[in-house]
């Protein structure tokens, strides 16, 4: 299984880190094989950390590999994507997709026709800490969701240790906190509680940079009844380089996730007035039965793209949360009016 990366940078770095950890390389008998970026220095950097041969051409990467990583900024996503596809090659595409909810769709009808094994970024997917959130939403004992209140916030990405100077331009990037970092979070809303119905949405830009919105506020609907908020901030604090906080209503449980997005801890009061907390270790080790595979999502791509199996969250899964954001963009340009969804 000859795997490539298309980009080098901090999410690029991720991945591979991620993907020796899995056990997945050995087991699948993994070979590091081309990986192009731009930046030539940035390049020959991951190489000599991973292993990876640098390559001084994207053709010439995806012409050497099985299965590519697509770590690029977000507008060229759907160019790398269509080229892999062209070679029927396994792909894992970093999160947003694309910088238009029509790149996005284009991206999962081509994948989906071509059956390759393909799996997007959204990572938390595979977090300790909503999976055992999740298992906790759905236990009968809850009842229903009733609110939910999501926030987070970072310093923004244009400086500090991101290293990520392209996010700063509407072009590569499409949009700012909501598209660029928030899709995550939209993926996450419609994990722990369902489908979103309505939402309304305000956006804001202090920094004053071109199409990047730094501050968004959304009002949501949610299929089973269930409201919510999400409030994402780009600001510039350094010393909150990404910090989340989910409250989740139920009703007879209360549910916090905070801390790390990863191990948390997670939070939970029952009617009885009995308080319990997971994180580290011991969250890991309760949540790891609630996934397919293993919490390791890279190792899970690998795995499935070997046997040449379906992985998950796939393609379709990111179009789902794009086409919230677009509707959350979309109710921002027409004064925060509401805007139905349809799936």
């Amino acid at each position: 299984m000859r795997v490539g990366f298309l980009g080098a940078g901090l999410i690029a770095t991720y991945h591979s880190k991620s993907l020796r950890q899995s056990g997945a390389e050995t087991a699948c008998g993994v070979v590091r094989a081309g990986v192009y970026d731009p930046d030539t220095e940035r390049a020959a950097a991951f190489a000599a950390a991973s292993g990876h041969t640098v390559c001084a051409t994207e053709v010439e990467v995806l012409d050497t590999c099985d299965a590519v990583y697509v770590c690029t900024w977000t507008s060229e996503h759907p160019r790398l994507v269509a080229m892999a596809v062209e070679r029927g090659l396994h792909i894992f595409c970093e999160k947003p997709l694309a910088i238009s909810l029509e790149s996005a769709e284009t991206m999962a009808t081509l994948v989906n026709a071509a059956g390759v094994t393909n799996q997007v970024g959204l990572v938390l997917r595979r977090s300790p800490a909503y999976l055992w959130a999740r298992q906790l939403i759905n236990d009968a004992a809850a009842g229903r969701v009733m609110a939910v209140v999501f926030r987070d916030d970072q310093f923004i990405p244009t400086q500090g240790h991101y290293a990520s100077t392209w996010r700063g331009d509407k072009a590569l990037a499409g949009a700012g906190t909501l598209l660029e970092h928030s899709i995550h979070d939209v993926d996450m809303l419609r994990y722990l509680v369902g489908d979103i119905s309505r939402v309304s949405a305000n956006e804001a830009n202090f920094h004053g940079i071109d199409g990047i919105e730094d501050a968004v506020t959304a009002t949501i609907a949610f299929d089973n009844g269930a409201t919510g908020t999400l409030a994402t901030v780009w600001h510039d604090n350094l010393a909150r380089p990404s910090q989340r906080r989910v409250e989740i209503f139920c009703e007879r449980r209360f549910i916090v996730i905070e801390g790390d997005d990863w191990f948390g801890p997670v939070h939970w009061t029952d009617t009885s007035g009995a308080e319990h907390s997971l994180h580290g270790e011991a969250l890991e080790v309760a949540a790891a039965p609630l996934t397919d595979g293993s919490l390791n999502p890279d190792g899970e791509f690998i795995r499935a793209a070997a046997a040449g199996l379906p992985s998950w969250p796939t393609f379709d899964t990111a179009v789902d949360a794009h086409r919230v954001v677009e509707a959350m963009y979309a109710s921002s340009r027409a004064g925060g009016a509401a805007v139905h969804l349809q799936y």
